[in-house]
């Protein structure tokens, strides 16, 4: 069988996330992508031809499908595998990536950007704790935030009071209602869209030649 090989792209490089991988390369760290300026929204163009639009999400998509079995291949068994739990869509990298595109073209990216947010800081050194909460909270917390949540208002509170004194679980309870909310409403769209179908039947249409 063959399966289209993917570069799947680091969790420091996905677009709009502004924390790093490794918590140590935070500490030389001046320049954030929150103190850009934020971009205005534009919806995407579905009229292009899905292959494409697949192909400016995952690059390679097409030139990459060769017969290896190297780490970097994305299998038709493993994009199924997404279908069965947001939890195993979420935990492969590649997923988080076309989650994310196509949460970008529902306008509700800041959800996933939130998660992965929040994963980052769980791994984040003490000494760096509040300086990454502050961010995380200014980014997708506050009232005014540029990228707010979708979350209660006890929620939202209790998370402020929590980011006084940071500890790292101070963002589960908030991290915990967005994965309901993208749980229960948009990964079930995204199973049923073209996005998510397209990648599935072109890997495995390439598996059977």
């Amino acid at each position: 069988m063959r399966a289209a090989a993917i570069s799947t792209p680091k969790l420091d490089k996905m677009p709009g996330m502004f924390f790093s991988a490794n918590p140590k390369e935070s500490k030389g760290t001046t320049h954030s992508l929150l103190d850009d300026k934020v971009q205005k929204r534009r919806p995407k163009t579905f009229g292009m031809d899905m292959k494409a639009y697949l192909r400016s999400v995952i690059p390679h998509l097409e030139s990459g499908m060769k017969s290896s079995k190297s780490k970097d291949i994305l299998s038709a068994a493993e994009v199924m595998q997404w279908s069965q739990s947001l939890e195993k869509l979420l935990a492969n990298q590649t997923g988080q990536d076309v989650f994310g595109s196509f949460l970008k073209s529902e306008f509700s990216e800041e959800n996933i950007e939130f998660w992965l947010a929040c994963e980052d800081y769980k791994k984040t050194e003490s000494d760096l704790l509040h300086c990454k909460a502050e961010k995380i909270y200014k980014a997708f917390v506050h009232s005014d935030a540029a990228k707010q949540i979708n979350i209660d208002f006890r929620t939202r509170e209790s998370t402020a009071k929590k980011i006084k004194a940071p500890t790292p679980t101070c963002f589960d309870e908030a991290q915990k209602v967005i994965y309901t909310l993208m749980e229960k409403d948009s990964y079930p769209r995204f199973l049923k869209s073209d996005i998510y179908k397209n990648l599935l039947n072109d890997l495995q249409a390439n598996s059977l030649k």
